[in-house]
């Protein structure tokens, strides 16, 4: 899949301008001549240079190319359905980890994954409940990352 630069250029420019205008908004430090607003302004000023010189360059070139150009696995069902999957499972994990807790949430969205990807149905259970666990041992044991617990809140360890 490739999208023009313009298209990029775009997206880049508007967060930069997002976070220029949010770090106004910061405290500054008494005594001091830099504040906390320093460096999130500077990359996000890099991101906007950025951001307009990828737009320019889309722009001139928007009649050479196509804004946007699919690949050759657009045309396989089997592939727009894995990755519409990919999308379901994120979508699936921000609305329900909260609720059911990250565990079963990560177990369901990669047992869901393997299968489309024709994994045997018993060897991809085995493999989401594994990697969830490891996973999460991981985050919240090893990074101290907090995630949810959700229904399995009364056995959180």
């Amino acid at each position: 899949m490739k999208f023009n630069d313009a298209i990029f250029g775009a997206i880049l420019l508007a967060l930069g301008i997002v976070v220029l205008a949010v770090v106004q908004g910061y405290p500054g430090i008494p005594g001091q001549q830099v504040g906390p607003a320093l460096f999130p302004g500077l990359i996000a000023a890099g991101l906007c240079v950025c951001g307009a010189m990828l737009l320019a360059k889309g722009w001139r070139e928007r009649h050479a190319a196509a804004w946007v150009r699919l690949g050759d696995w657009a045309a396989s069902p089997r592939h727009v359905l894995s990755a519409a999957l990919v999308i379901g499972a994120v979508l699936f994990y921000m609305f329900a980890s909260e609720r059911l807790g990250f565990l079963p949430t990560a177990a369901i969205s990669l047992l869901a994954l393997m299968l489309a990807m024709r994994v045997p149905p018993g060897r991809a259970l085995l493999i989401a409940l594994v990697a969830a666990l490891l996973i999460h041992a991981a985050f919240y044991k090893l990074l101290r990352v907090p995630l949810p617990w959700g229904v399995l809140m009364p056995i959180a360890w």
